[in-house]
């Protein structure tokens, strides 16, 4: 009985306790792969060792208390939130994490943010292949790299670590994906900003911006939720080819507003408005005639501009660059960034222009030249140039002076007188003129020598009778050449008195010929000849001393009278040179004078 009813005692006892173990199984598998409460029982090292209600304590490091680089506050009797992931482990402790406690807070509080589209606070702690990693206050978010911000961003380092807002754009608690983004957040605030700036802009005034980005007219400037052009001519008073040269990406600048069109919102800005305009005091500062040293800032084709000082710039025109290069670039004499000195021509203030000049700083050579070298000096020099209507010959400084066709050869016109002449001979010239205004300097090569035409007829008079020789025979006359030298055309008409005997050709080259001047000019240096002048010369004078045909005596009776007596006076005289020498001959004309009275 005692056996059976110790059995039956202990019964109750054995199936309490396994309803007591069932039970207790029951809640902590209920426990497992959850977040409880823990009280922190000690710190060992580098851990917490946390009670949770287990069989076991479970250890926690304290790494997972704090971020990174900070020491944990944490101290026995703490009461903590933890993660269960197992009962125990190969020690026999249990299984905790307070990240994963964290993250799983987190989640929950995550959640409820994104479906009602409620910004959420983190801080990027790292950089991930096209972006970066967000710790959400335990879970980790991917930030896009085109989430980061409005614009590109170079630098992220001032970023990291920093707690800012995130709007979430995409999360996934199965796989534990969540994409979040710093630019909508920035986008919604800029929005509010740009409402409230718009509203109350105005012409004149200052404003604070950023760079944020560079065009070759231009940069755009960030005024904190709008943006505004900064023309390139707007940055600064100085010339600026490019906005790179005074600007970049992220600058902060000061800007102010000059235009404003509330109906497109086109913001123009300016920067050099806010400086004091040189052009104000220019008159002043750069009075006419002085010097002054620049650099050249740029060259064209029609000279070079000279940077006087920062907005003070003056054009060197291509004219006044050189005394004695006329024909070449600007880019020949000057280069971008030399230093040079310059003289101040022309001012005008109100259209902004200083008209510069180059050569003024140095020696005229024309000045030079006309001061050594008067009119009618003789000179040296090379043939620089031959053209159609003179040689350009180089003399003493530099300069150029032109023998005109004219001034090259007394007998030789046209491309005749240019003949024998050779790009590069040394010649000798005389000075004929200088015009130091006009930079022109006459020459003359002929000049060097008397001239023929002047020595040949010095006592050639109008209506004399000359003796020469002819030295050629064409169709429409003859060439002669007078014994003082000079060369002259008989024309075909000029040839005889009778048209019959106008022929050219009864002429032989080398032949005498006897002609009457008929033309003299001495300034333009021509003279003509007549033959049938001299022919009808001799008829009136045989007929005002032999008679005329009015008296009865006819034309041919007078000139054969004529003819013998003139005959008969040339063999007399003849004789008498050969009998008497210069006696004889003077007896002869006196003979040949009384003959002619007799008869008379």
């Amino acid at each position: 009985m005692n056996e059976t009813v110790a059995s039956t005692d202990s019964m109750p006892v054995i199936e309490d306790f396994g309803a007591m173990l069932d039970e207790s199984m029951g809640e902590s598998g209920t426990l497992e792969r959850t977040v409880v409460s823990g009280t922190v029982i000690a710190i060992e090292n580098d851990s917490a060792l946390i009670d949770v209600g287990l069989k076991s304590e479970g250890r926690v490091s304290l790494k997972e208390f704090t971020s990174p680089g900070q020491t944990a506050e944490i101290n026995v009797g703490d009461k903590v939130e933890v993660f269960v992931e197992r009962f125990e482990d190969s020690n026999g402790e249990a299984v905790l994490s307070r990240e994963k406690a964290r993250r799983e807070e987190s989640w929950e509080i995550l959640e409820k943010a994104f479906e009602n589209g409620e910004r959420v606070d983190g801080s990027i702690f790292g950089r991930v292949k096209g972006g970066f990693t967000v710790d959400l206050s335990g879970a980790v978010a991917f930030l896009p790299g085109s989430q980061v911000d409005i614009r590109p961003v170079r630098d992220v380092n001032p970023l990291m670590g920093t707690a800012q807002p995130f709007m979430i754009l995409k999360m996934d608690r199965a796989r534990g994906n969540i994409v979040v983004s710093r630019r909508a957040v920035l986008e919604e605030t800029r929005a509010a900003e740009r409402t409230e700036l718009v509203a109350n802009l105005e012409e004149g005034q200052i404003l604070q911006g950023v760079i944020k980005n560079i065009t070759d007219y231009g940069a755009f400037v960030d005024l904190g939720g709008v943006d505004g052009l900064l023309h390139v001519t707007d940055i600064s008073w100085r010339r600026i080819n490019h906005p790179s040269e005074a600007l970049q990406v992220g600058q902060s600048v000061q800007v102010q507003v000059i235009r404003f069109n509330s109906e497109t919102q086109r913001i123009s800005l300016g920067m050099k408005q806010l400086e004091e305009d040189p052009w104000n005091s220019v008159g002043t500062n750069y009075p006419l005639g002085s010097k002054f040293t620049g650099r050249v800032t740029n060259i064209t084709d029609y000279g070079a501009f000279v940077e006087l000082e920062a907005g003070i710039e003056g054009l060197v025109h291509v004219s006044e660059m050189s005394w004695t290069k006329k024909n070449v670039h600007p880019g020949k004499i000057v280069s971008t960034s030399q230093e040079v000195e310059v003289v101040v021509l022309d001012l005008d203030s109100s259209k902004r222009r200083i008209s510069l000049g180059l050569k003024q700083t140095m020696d005229n050579p024309w000045d030079s030249f006309a001061s050594k070298f008067m009119k009618g000096n003789e000179v040296e020099g090379e043939i620089r140039n031959i053209t159609e209507f003179g040689l350009f010959v180089g003399l003493p400084g530099d300069i150029d002076g032109m023998v005109h066709l004219s001034d090259i050869s007394w007998d030789r016109e046209g491309e005749q007188a240019l003949e024998g002449f050779t790009k590069g001979d040394n010649i000798k010239v005389k000075v004929l003129d200088v015009d130091v205004e006009k930079e022109r300097i006459s020459l003359g090569i002929k000049q060097l020598k008397e001239d023929p035409f002047s020595s040949a007829t010095n006592s050639v008079k109008k209506d004399e009778v000359l003796t020469c020789t002819v030295s050629e025979v064409n169709d429409g006359g003859i060439e002669v050449t007078t014994s003082g030298g000079l060369t002259t055309f008989i024309r075909r008409a000029d040839l005889s008195r009778d048209r019959s005997e106008q022929r050219p050709d009864r002429f032989a080259v080398g032949e005498k010929v006897d002609a009457k001047v008929i033309t003299f000019d001495a300034v333009n240096r021509r003279i003509s000849l007549s033959i049938k002048a001299k022919e009808m010369d001799e008829e009136k004078e045989a007929m005002q001393q032999y008679g005329s045909s009015d008296s009865g005596a006819s034309l041919g009776d007078i000139l054969g009278a004529a003819l013998r007596e003139r005959e008969q006076q040339s063999a007399e005289s003849n004789e008498s040179l050969d009998e008497n020498g210069d006696n004889g001959s003077e007896k002869t004309i006196g003979s040949e004078t009384q003959s002619g009275s007799d008869e008379k």
